[in-house]
């Protein structure tokens, strides 16, 4: 397969989808330099319409596809597990069929709740799945079908993503810590947050790099893509609050104790995966990215958010 990418006298197409969801949102910033970006939102590209996914991608004819878009309401897709696996794994595969008929490159974002967070250590890509909750498998089935498609791709599982805009851990301590004194924040489920700034970075120099090698040099492969570091959700909230009411001194912060609990003391429709943390060694090695400790990308984020 002559992937389109390494031709060298082409400035490539890239087709981004979810355009308005935090990883979207700053690809768009990232990949601008890279080529002509194409970007889509749920009224140009549809998910839950596998014929409409064919038809932009055939109308584009894009050179790149990175697919920032998904369905991501953990505890709704218990009930909405159609539109779960019609968005996270069926379309994807869709994608991937596409891509491999036009040689383009497929980058495709997975997670670490593939995973069922039983491991004492961090996880590596070649631990085998085992997802506890229909999120997780929807997008485990996701990254099966876009290898069994036989195109060129990049999986890149994240974890605990934030950004400064839309749905977020982050944005939502930051609302309650204006609205209540006290909060309730489970304690027993650890991670690594990671910034959707550094993901959408992250892609752009990932794509730099697989563009300046001979074609023979590329390998599809599956890679995790997280910051360094980890804590758990209560350490999150905490350190989100302390370092909001340094640096954001005009943000009034109501929240005077944050309670540490346990998960069954927080009952949800989905379970939870008690260790998501990810090894990021592999992604050191094949492209030397070095992902920075999550304090930093937090302390980024929250300097860009003005008090509202």
């Amino acid at each position: 397969m002559n992937i389109n990418i390494f031709d060298k006298n082409k400035i490539p197409t890239i087709l981004i989808t979810g355009k308005n969801g935090q990883v979207g949102w700053e690809l768009q910033r990232s990949l601008q330099s890279l080529g002509n970006v194409i970007a889509v939102n749920r009224e140009r590209m549809d998910l839950s319409d596998s014929e409409n996914v064919t038809s932009v991608i055939r109308e584009i004819k894009p050179d790149i596809i990175v697919n920032a878009a998904a369905y991501t309401a953990v505890d709704k897709a218990e009930e909405d597990q159609e539109l779960a696996y019609q968005i996270n794994a069926f379309s994807p595969g869709v994608m991937a069929e596409e891509a491999k008929k036009i040689d383009a490159l497929l980058i495709h974002y997975s997670t670490d709740y593939v995973f069922n967070g039983e491991k004492d250590s961090p996880y590596n890509e070649t631990d085998t799945p085992d997802p506890i909750n229909v999120y997780g498998a929807s997008k485990l089935a996701g990254e099966e079908a876009i290898k069994e498609s036989g195109c060129q791709y990049l999986i890149l599982r994240t974890s605990w993503v934030f950004s400064s805009r839309g749905h977020n851990f982050l944005l939502s301590m930051l609302k309650f810590a204006r609205e209540r004194e006290q909060l309730r924040i489970v304690a027993d489920q650890v991670g690594t947050p990671t910034s959707a700034s550094f993901i959408a970075s992250a892609t752009s120099l990932i794509i730099c790099k697989i563009r300046t090698r001979a074609q023979n040099e590329f390998s599809s492969g599956i890679y995790n893509l997280v910051s360094t570091g980890k804590t758990s959700w209560h350490g999150f909230a905490t350190s989100i609050i302390k370092m909001a009411s340094e640096i954001l001194p005009d943000i009034k912060i109501l929240t005077k104790e944050i309670t540490a609990i346990q998960t069954t003391d927080y009952p949800l429709p989905a379970k939870r995966p008690m260790n998501s943390v990810l090894s990021v060694k592999n992604i050191e090695k094949e492209f030397g990215i070095y992902p920075p400790d999550w304090h930093k990308q937090m302390k980024l984020c929250l300097e860009e958010i003005m008090p509202s």
